[in-house]
């Protein structure tokens, strides 16, 4: 233990190996502990399901009808991978996806006035739908096409909207488009879990609904991957594909060294390892960061699909805020006993949001009741921490807690944030590879 490092790392959650998968691959001397017996603190896949029950405090085992425990992969976070989306890239470039098998959800649905819709995943889907009469979808389609054309680098192609300047709200009024298409388009394509985006410069929007797009083009159900045995494979993986960084589980943190205000090293079981900068997880720190909200999410096991999805063994429900007068959306993720996460003929579905009131699990009712009957419900609600500082002078770079999006385009964005804290220079994947060529040679 006693060494000097480049980078310790605390956590083996998705952004920890993520960022140490990168730092290895840059070169750097990198050592990576977790206190916990597992990988994937917060984001941990848990099996068997009896570790489940005990976590979550529910008395007696799992009753028999739940077949084997052991065929259960319970994830405490859901999220779906955008098949086109920053994490796929991060895991090819790190040559994550060796070790991984993925499958395609069936499909994405949307709540309106109670129901729910098959968010339409090509033109013909498009023209068949019950989202929107025959005169909006004529509106809507003529704005997916601007979309599908629109080139930052083509002013053409902007038909005299400025993407740095004019709002969203201003493109939707441009094409004519109605609260309920609007409704749909922010938060089941551009996945917004607010309204805030609005009002913002439009370009952002229209970049999120081209990542849909082009993520569905890959696969044509929907845009969104899912690991078989759950996500609590990701962080494995990236332990496994890492290039010299040394791993150690079930080691007790008992003090991060601090000198002038900057870190210098973190002590464990008595020893100490020196380190000149520091990538870690909330809970190893919990002086240097502050609760900005909460989230919650309930864990739900079925013996049926989901009603009114065709069956899907896979799917995700949005419900956007407004039709349930909220401000933030709810989610519904459900995967099932095709992805090796359940027992045969089980599903699991998992309801999250971010909590706006006194009563959290009054918020996600209108949820739980597309999904009746439940055979058994964990409930859980956490804290979304957020570091104090960007960690410049003390060169302690904490990720932010998982947020309730059902994928990781914003863990992403923590990740290439706190890489750019670090390095002083933005994540460039283009980069990476020919530094990663530099260092370890061709294919």
């Amino acid at each position: 233990m006693n060494e000097e490092y480049d980078v310790i790392v605390l956590g083996t959650g998705l952004t920890e190996c993520i960022l140490s998968g990168i730092m290895s691959v840059n070169g750097k001397k990198v050592l990576h502990m977790d206190r916990n017996p597992y990988y994937g603190g917060e984001s941990a896949s848990i099996t068997p399901l009896e570790d489940l029950y005990k976590r979550f405090k529910i008395p007696g085992s799992p009753p028999e009808s739940m077949g084997r425990g052991r065929d259960w992969n319970v994830d405490l976070i859901p999220k779906f991978l955008m098949a086109n989306g920053q994490l796929v890239k991060m895991l090819l470039y790190t040559e994550v996806t060796r070790y991984l098998d993925f499958k395609v959800t069936e499909g994405s649905f949307v709540y309106k006035g109670g129901k729910i819709y098959k968010v339409p995943s090509t033109e013909a889907e498009a023209l068949a739908s019950s989202l929107m009469g025959l005169f909006e979808k004529r509106r809507f389609r003529k704005f997916l096409v601007y979309v599908a054309n629109f080139d930052e680098k083509d002013p053409r192609t902007f038909e005299g909207i400025d993407p740095k300047k004019t709002t969203m709200r201003d493109v939707y009024k441009k094409f004519d488009l109605g609260q309920d298409v609007i409704d749909f388009t922010g938060h089941a394509l551009a996945l917004y879990r607010t309204d805030d985006y609005l009002d913002q410069p439009c370009y952002e929007t229209i970049n999120r609904i081209k990542l849909y797009s082009e993520s569905l083009a890959r696969y044509g159900k929907s845009p969104y991957l899912y690991p078989l045995y759950g996500l609590g494979e990701l962080p494995q993986g990236f332990a496994s594909a890492i290039y010299g960084g040394t791993y150690m589980l079930n080691k007790p943190i008992e003090e991060i060294i601090v000198q002038n205000g900057k870190v210098i090293g973190v002590k464990s079981e008595g020893e100490i390892a020196r380190c000149k900068q520091l990538i870690c997880d909330p809970s190893y720190v919990k002086d240097r960061v502050e609760k900005v909200g909460q989230v919650i999410r309930v864990i739900c096991i079925l013996s049926h699909p989901i009603k009114n999805t065709n069956d899907a063994n896979s799917c995700q429900i949005i419900i956007p805020q407004n039709q349930v007068n909220r401000k933030s959306d709810i989610y519904v993720c459900m995967i099932s006993f095709a992805h090796n996460v359940a027992a045969q003929g089980k599903y699991i579905a998992i309801v999250s949001t971010t909590v706006e009131t006194k009563e959290p699990e009054k918020e996600i009712r209108p949820a739980l009741e597309l999904l009746e009957p439940i055979e058994q419900k964990f409930v859980s609600i956490s804290d979304l921490l957020v570091p104090k500082d960007l960690g410049t002078e003390s060169q302690i770079f904490i990720s932010r807690t998982y947020d309730a999006t059902t994928h990781f385009e914003t863990t992403c964005d923590d990740i290439k944030n706190i890489y750019k804290r670090m390095t002083g220079s933005e994540f460039d994947f283009e980069e990476m590879k020919r530094k990663k060529n530099d260092i370890y040679g061709e294919d």
